[in-house]
């Protein structure tokens, strides 16, 4: 796990001042490699490579990088190849290995087979190989977005880079992108490959990126076919839905060093740790962050069952106002831009605590997307119920319960009651598409704040639209894989965002055993009915598991998907907080808002809206970029090399 960055010419011309470019790419991620750095650049100067280094694996000097083959093949490389252990064993006949690395497996995999390297890797990634030879960058982003890759186009130069920030030294003004800002305050994350700083763009999940005589090009090499398998029982599904996560937890606990755990005391971490803890006796150290100050915020009596069962020590981040008053502005700096919901507050603080005890956490990300897990999916299906139920349609298979299932699972939803009358109050019985829209539309209470006919947010829902109803992907009518299927490509993407950018702002690697590959193919061919059967949020996972897990976390009706008591503080010791940041003459000026409006608003937003959030976090998010932009400018100019650190320590 690492940081890198690049740039390469398109048209063959040396960059002068490419040591200096090197030299500030690799400063701004300098937090992401903490165990070693490294540059490359071509002595004709017109492409160069950058490497932070966080050692897991092969801790010695031999797999340092860039990395270069003795066939003049060199890679700046991020991330976890799990299955470096079986590829080394298949490339032995083909290459002469000169370290224990998984870097050098991926340069042995690009000498055998190509571009079509990708499709053999099993992990977490992104990477760039110059191939001299070719004459061509290859760059590559693992299949469900673990690991971050960004580029720009400048001139006649590509730059990219593990970290947008890094990227913004180059850009000749800092700029937000309206149509990513109408996606952002509609979802409160970008659904392509746009970003919030205008010309940045992100390499989507499973693609990769070739620039080549003078011209880029972008492939799609994996995405995720939900083509349901209807001849098996749900006993087949358990069974092999066990194999697999068996599989992965076997690979992803390959590591030179101890690897801990996140334990938030919901279903997926708890599984995770649950498993982990019977692999290897390191593997015993447990983290978990909580709000004491309010009731109804603490959730650690759970993770301190799992810990007690799983026969590990569990370390505890008491979070405090005062822990947001003074991280917060790292918290923006480390996302590189708004994303998700205020979450990413707490996950820096457990992050920041597990970094002081290891250097590698297992967390349970992507059960939700996969295996059902999100309260609003119970929502959707009980308005389709009722419309079922009235239109006699239940025979036509598009739903996966029935009105008399769900009824008993519908106390679930007793905390989403004001959720609930918010999205009945329009549109009801309307289309899935424009029902479901409405569900993860965060901007419905976001009216005089925002300028909305300057933001095309119709854009938006077509773009929205095309992801959801991609009969490419989910060829059979079922609502449960639709919902799931957009969340998949489109809000885990930001949630592993804040995942890397929280765990790597500490120098700590996170790794995600329910996102491997294998795993994600069989799930996406698992009827809805079992994995959602009567309204069950990952019944699936419960039923496989109901040996293995706690009873009081199974039967729970409560997890809260790590709050933050916003609210309470707002009104309390940080009364105040809010007026302050908007109230500068700067804020006041901003394209697309009305801070007057935002002030008199935000104390009556409802419990279940992040408009307080999505617009703070946005304002502090211009402060912290665009109102210091040139700082970021003054890190390229000569003489700058000595200074970088400080220059670094004056942007953060």
């Amino acid at each position: 796990m690492c940081g890198i960055a690049g740039f390469v010419s398109l048209q063959n011309a040396p960059f002068a001042e490419g040591a200096s470019a090197l030299g500030a790419m690799s400063t701004l991620i300098s937090h992401r490699g903490p165990d070693g750095d490294g540059e490359w650049m071509s002595s004709d100067r017109r492409v160069g490579l950058v490497h932070r280094r966080l050692a897991i694996i092969d801790l010695t000097a031999s797999g340092a990088q860039p990395m270069r083959a003795p066939n003049g093949t060199i890679i700046t490389y991020n991330g976890e190849i799990y299955n470096y252990i079986e590829l080394r064993n298949e490339l032995a006949a083909h290459w002469t290995f000169r370290s224990t690395s998984d870097t050098e497996v991926i340069l042995a995999a690009y000498d055998r087979w190509g571009e079509d390297c990708v499709s053999r890797l099993r992990g977490m990634f992104a990477f760039a190989i110059w191939d001299e030879r070719n004459q061509k960058l290859f760059a590559a982003r693992d299949r469900f977005g673990i690991k971050p890759f960004y580029y720009t186009e400048q001139g006649d130069r590509i730059f990219f880079a593990s970290e947008a920030k890094a990227l913004l030294p180059f850009l000749s003004d800092i700029k937000t992108d309206s149509s990513a800002l109408a996606e952002y305050l509609t979802f409160q994350y970008t659904i392509g490959a746009r970003t919030l700083f205008e010309g940045v763009s992100a390499l989507l999940p499973g693609h990769t990126f070739v620039v080549s005589a003078g011209a880029i090009t972008i492939r799609r090499y994996w995405d995720v076919q939900y083509d349901v398998d209807f001849n098996h029982s749900p006993r087949y599904f358990e069974s092999r839905f066990e194999e697999l996560i068996a599989d992965s937890l076997n690979i992803h606990l390959r590591s030179d060093v101890p690897i801990g755990g996140y334990v938030s005391g919901g279903l997926d971490s708890s599984l995770v740790a649950l498993l982990a803890s019977k692999h290897d006796h390191r593997n015993r150290l447990a983290f978990h962050g909580r709000f004491t100050e309010y009731p109804g915020y603490d959730e650690s009596h759970y993770a301190r069952e799992v810990a007690e069962r799983a026969d590990m020590t569990l370390h505890i981040s008491d979070i405090t106002a005062e822990d947001f008053r003074r991280s917060l502005n790292d918290v923006i700096y480390h996302l590189d831009f708004p994303v998700a919901g205020p979450g990413s507050f707490p996950q820096y603080m457990v992050s920041a605590l597990a970094a002081k005890h290891v250097k590698v956490v297992l967390g349970g990300q992507g059960g939700d997307e996969l295996l059902g897990g999100y309260a609003r999916y119970l929502v959707a299906y009980f308005e389709q119920c009722i419309k079922a139920a009235m239109d006699g349609t239940y025979q036509k298979g598009n739903y996966v319960v029935t009105i008399e299932s769900i009824v008993p699972n519908l106390g679930l939803l007793r905390e989403y009651k004001p959720m609930i009358k918010e999205f009945w109050r329009d549109g009801l019985f309307d289309d899935i598409d424009k029902r479901y829209f409405r569900l993860v539309d965060r901007s419905t209470d976001m009216v005089g704040e925002v300028d909305w006919l300057s933001l095309d947010k119709s854009r938006v829902f077509e773009a929205f639209r095309d992801i959801f109803n991609n009969q490419d992907n989910v060829k059979k009518e079922a609502y449960f894989d639709k919902m799931t299927h957009f969340d998949f490509k489109c809000l885990l993407p930001a949630l592993l965002q804040v995942e890397d950018r929280m765990s790597m702002a500490h120098g700590l690697e996170s790794r995600v055993p329910l996102l491997d590959h294998p795993l994600v193919e069989f799930l996406a061919t698992v009827p809805a009915d079992v994995k959602f059967k009567g309204g069950q949020m990952k019944q699936l996972m419960k039923t496989a598991y109901r040996d293995v897990l706690p009873a009081s976390i199974v039967e729970r009706r409560d997890k809260m998907g790590f709050p933050v008591p916003l609210k309470e503080w707002f009104k309390g010791p940080l009364e105040g907080f809010v007026a302050d940041v908007f109230d500068q003459q700067r804020a006041r000026k901003r394209a697309y808002f009305n801070t007057d409006v935002v002030l008199a608003n935000f104390q009556g937003a409802s419990q279940f809206s992040r408009k307080t959030w999505g617009l703070l976090s946005l304002e502090l998010w211009h402060q912290r970029f665009h109102d210091r932009a040139n700082e970021f400018k003054a890190m390229l100019k000569p003489g700058q090399q000595a200074a970088r650190a400080t220059l670094r320590d004056t942007v953060q």
